[in-house]
């Protein structure tokens, strides 16, 4: 465990957690390389965090779970990360998900109670299906083309999601529908035995190429009227969301890999042309230490935000901008951190045999979630503007 572990770690609790998910993480990386090639879900990973207790964290403890708080998922996604990025993004939504609806309380119908049970003893998994092809990112506000229909005590859901990460093993989908009658953006649950649901296999990209972010398909889906679990108005969308904090964790873990894996290549790459190390060398040393500037800064932002959430209950869903901010500043952070180890590595960095060509197109990935760069930097100006 090195340093930057150590200043985080604040608790005892924080250092069990911390043992576990690096046990995971350690198991993970052996495979990490395969799953990247091939472009293949890790099924085996799943099923590792679901034996470990992994999955249930986030779930209240008054339901069975561990009711772990945003610091400490920041924590563990970030170790998870070292690993293997795929898998760690893929979970995050998950727990995440599950924090933010027990802390808002945001479902009806006793459905949360219902799948916190079906997650803790069983191991299930959840996570939202809301983007479309014609709407984009859905921070933009674009209306989703997918329809729910009322049919007597029944919904009838059609239309097409993309992005639905970790769709392979998912056991409910949270599909956001327009309501044909009134207009309204709402959620579902579907299940996944739900007939008239269907995974298109469409993923194939160069980063976070095993996190199954498959399209789903809805053909006259029929679920119960009680399935409606929230209406997404406006006054929920007023509330801050930390646990989306699992994203720059993600990607910070995914620099610190890269800066693990080239300083111990500076440490002990010799080449016949100079006496020791290159890591004695200057331009080496400076490479390092700017890597270890822009770690010290980026990730005491990061738990400073996450920190503040856990003790500021009163104020905490007004931090719309810093959260904004920590996942901007993590997520560019993280590529330059990765670009430098790159730099200390050189051309041995660029074969596919090293992780860092992994790290260095799946910290990319970064960019395009939520919320993007330009969003922050609009969101930032707009709260300086209202200042008095």
């Amino acid at each position: 465990m090195g340093y930057h572990e150590q200043y985080f770690l604040k608790t005892n609790r924080h250092k069990e957690l911390y043992s576990m998910v690096s046990k995971l993480a350690d198991s993970f990386q052996e495979r990490s390389e395969q799953y990247d090639r091939e472009g293949s879900f890790p099924y085996e990973n799943i099923e590792e965090l679901k034996k470990s207790g992994y999955t249930k964290l986030s779930v209240p403890k008054e339901l069975g779970g561990e009711g772990i708080s945003l610091y400490e998922l920041v924590l563990l996604q970030e170790r998870l990360a070292q690993g293997d990025a795929s898998t760690a993004l893929s979970i995050g939504w998950h727990l995440g998900i599950i924090m933010d609806t027990a802390e808002k309380k945001l479902w009806k119908n006793g459905a949360f109670e219902k799948i916190a049970k079906d997650i803790v003893h069983h191991g299930a998994l959840l996570n939202s299906a809301v983007s479309e092809a014609a709407t984009g990112s859905p921070t933009r506000g674009g209306r989703p083309q997918t329809l729910a229909v009322q049919e007597g005590e029944h919904w009838v859901l059609n239309g097409r999601k993309t992005f639905t990460t970790m769709s392979p093993v998912l056991d409910y989908f949270i599909v956001v529908a327009a309501v044909e009658k009134n207009g309204e953006i709402a959620q579902f649950i579907v299940p996944r035995e739900t007939k008239g649901l269907e995974i298109v296999e469409t993923w194939d990209t160069m980063a976070m190429r095993g996190t199954g972010s498959h399209d789903i398909l809805l053909q006259d889906v029929r679920v119960p009227y009680d399935a409606l679990v929230q209406v997404l108005d406006q006054e929920s969308k007023k509330k801050a969301t930390g646990w989306l904090l699992h994203i720059p964790a993600c990607y910070m873990g995914i620099a610190l890999a890269a800066r693990n894996y080239a300083v111990t290549y500076a440490n002990n790459y010799i080449p016949n042309s100079i006496k020791g190390p290159i890591s004695e060398l200057p331009n080496i040393r400076q490479l390092i230490g700017e890597m270890e500037l822009k770690l010290m800064s980026a990730r005491t932002f990061l738990y400073s935000v996450a920190e503040r959430w856990d003790q500021d209950v009163e104020h905490r869903y007004e931090l719309h901008a810093e959260l904004a901010a920590v996942k901007q500043v993590v997520t560019n952070t993280a590529m330059e951190i990765v670009d430098k180890a790159m730099r200390i590595v050189g051309a041995q960095s660029l074969y596919h045999k090293n992780p860092l060509q992994r790290y260095y197109r799946d910290v990319r990935a970064g960019l395009h979630n939520p919320p993007m760069d330009d969003a922050v930097i609009s969101l930032l100006a707009q709260r300086a503007s209202n200042e008095k």
